[in-house]
């Protein structure tokens, strides 16, 4: 039923053959609704990204010799319907607030499609309060006040960006967790960063965003008590500038947790 993955980096220059082993699982299995809580400094907030299609679609050639790069960024109604509907669910069980996000005054076919779609299905939560953003408004009032959001929901691209800024208004990519939902109750869980190869081997990775990944896991199992242990657990612990003494400070407060339930 669920997946912990763990951190991997893609090549910056061009493999032959090569595919991205995430994105080769979410479009495998499905995985369509990629969900990014931010968590901390006053903010709770939940970006919801469409996860199969858009620009991330693998949809990409070139022409000229190399001269000309050409990336197809593929909207259908079916993934904006289904992505919008968990949002709206998700955004049901929270505070009851939900925000499209879009660049339908630009991007009138594939931006608007989304648009048109994703207010039809919020058209069905009539208890939800509903407002729609273009994506650079959206950016900055993420910027200058966050808290105000609680659900955003979004196409690949502009969720994968405005998932991280909201990473780095809560303390950066190390207290940043994912999941990604499927139709077929899989889901995939794994940190935001990298494999930040750059630090491999000198033991300063900061755990945390694997371990909130791990407490997203279990809550998404129905652990929910356990998930709220873990994640209380990891958000009270600062990062320590290395990896098993932040572990082990984590484990520490969730042993005196479950101490003090007894």
């Amino acid at each position: 039923d669920a997946v912990l993955f763990g951190a991997t980096s893609s090549p910056m220059t061009p493999v032959d053959g090569y595919r991205s082993p995430i994105l080769t699982l979410r479009q495998t299995f499905d995985l369509y609704a990629n969900l990014r809580p931010a968590v901390g400094n006053g903010i709770d907030l939940l970006v919801v990204r469409e996860n199969t299609e858009g620009l991330y679609s693998g949809r990409e050639r070139v022409e000229d010799g190399g001269r000309i790069a050409i990336a197809e960024r593929v909207i259908t109604a079916a993934a904006c319907e289904r992505v919008v509907r968990q949002a709206c669910e998700l955004a049901a069980r929270r505070k009851g607030r939900l925000t499209l996000v879009h660049k339908a005054n630009v991007l009138d076919k594939t931006c608007g499609l989304f648009r048109r779609v994703g207010l039809e299905v919020a058209s069905g939560f009539p208890a939800l309060m509903v407002d729609e953003l273009l994506v650079d408004t959206a950016a900055m009032r993420l910027v200058q006040d966050a808290s105000h959001f609680d659900v955003l929901v979004t196409t690949n691209l502009f969720g994968d960006i405005l998932s991280d800024l909201a990473a780095g208004l809560v303390g950066g990519l190390g207290l940043a967790p994912s999941a990604s939902i499927g139709a077929a109750r899989l889901a995939v869980f794994e940190p935001v960063h990298g494999s930040a190869p750059d630090i491999a081997g000198q033991g300063v990775a900061d755990p945390r965003a694997a371990i909130l990944s791990a407490a997203l896991l279990l809550d998404y199992l129905g652990y929910v008590t356990s998930a709220d242990h873990v994640t209380r657990a990891a958000r009270a612990t600062p990062h320590t500038g290395n990896t098993t003494a932040t572990t082990q400070a984590i484990l520490f407060r969730l042993q005196e947790a479950l101490a003090h339930d007894g």
